[in-house]
């Protein structure tokens, strides 16, 4: 897999009971592709309120897979109608958490494209919230 530069967008939406919060991310990153995966890493900033963490999604035919480094750390596993459960650990501690995938759209190639993610997080089966993402790569 060849890896290029790439100009990520990132739109976020998290809603809980309360709130709607709404978030712009445009980084740059690096991107792989081929025939059965593809895949995009970038630094988080300060907006994310992940500062000090890499992270990585690798995207399946089925399945998206997002890797946290750093500051935090956590590996989530999104596959459409399943719910997975993954560690997310933190500078102030650690919790098991589970995530539910609602709708998974990948339209990435060659070039890059657009991923779309749609899931709830929950501890203990009390969910969270429910989070939105709206990707988009292009070549640098």
């Amino acid at each position: 897999m060849m890896e290029k530069d790439v100009i990520i967008s990132i739109k976020g939406t998290q809603t809980t009971e309360d709130d709607s919060d709404v978030y712009e991310l445009v980084t740059n990153g690096t991107y792989s592709f081929s025939d059965s995966s593809c895949e995009f890493t970038y630094m988080e900033s300060e907006l994310t309120g992940l500062e000090g963490t890499k992270t990585t999604f690798r995207i399946d035919k089925d399945q998206v897979m997002l890797t946290r480094e750093g500051n935090f750390n956590s590996q989530m596993v999104f596959e459409k109608g399943k719910k997975h459960y993954f560690l997310y650990e933190t500078p102030y501690g650690s919790a098991t958490m589970g995530v539910d995938t609602h709708k998974f759209k990948s339209g990435l190639g060659e070039h890059g494209g657009n991923l779309e993610l749609s899931y709830a997080v929950d501890i203990d089966n009390v969910i969270l919230g429910k989070n939105n993402f709206e990707i988009n790569i292009r070549e640098a």
